[in-house]
């Protein structure tokens, strides 16, 4: 059964502490140095550039302009995410350090270009596989 407990009770029984005075630290930085997602980014307005220039049509002009903003957006709007306030003590990775220390990942340490290929290894493909459907379209034409 239930029982209602005032507060004098509760006082009676209650452990008033202080707060802590650390707070959590919240780390924002993504771990890996800024140059790889700008690469990120690169291959992807590349591979939106080359089918823009590719297969030009006045039809294409405006979803073209929208996957752009799509791609600065998704990518944008982390970057601004990681300055907002409470200021963080932690700072991005250097490519010094991911060289030296690597990065953790579910199936273990990876060294630097490791990390590097499994994260461009996608933008990669897509602004190959790009440049390929516009050649194809260019021999087809």
């Amino acid at each position: 059964m239930s029982k209602h407990l005032t507060r004098d009770i509760i006082a009676e029984q209650a452990a008033i502490v202080a707060a802590p005075r650390h707070r959590h630290e919240v780390d924002r930085t993504f771990e890996l140095p800024k140059a790889l997602y700008g690469a990120t980014v690169a291959l992807y307005l590349g591979f939106i550039a080359v089918m823009a220039a590719g297969l030009s049509s006045p039809g294409l002009a405006i979803p073209m302009t929208i996957f752009a903003f799509f791609v600065i957006a998704g990518f944008g709007v982390p970057a601004i995410w990681t300055r907002l306030a409470p200021h963080s003590a932690s700072k991005p990775m250097t490519w010094a350090r991911l060289r030296r220390d690597g990065v953790g990942t579910a199936t273990g340490r990876v060294g630097a270009g490791g990390a590097a290929v499994q994260m461009l290894v996608l933008p990669v493909l897509i602004f190959c596989w790009g440049v390929a459907m516009v050649t194809v379209a260019a021999l087809v034409r």
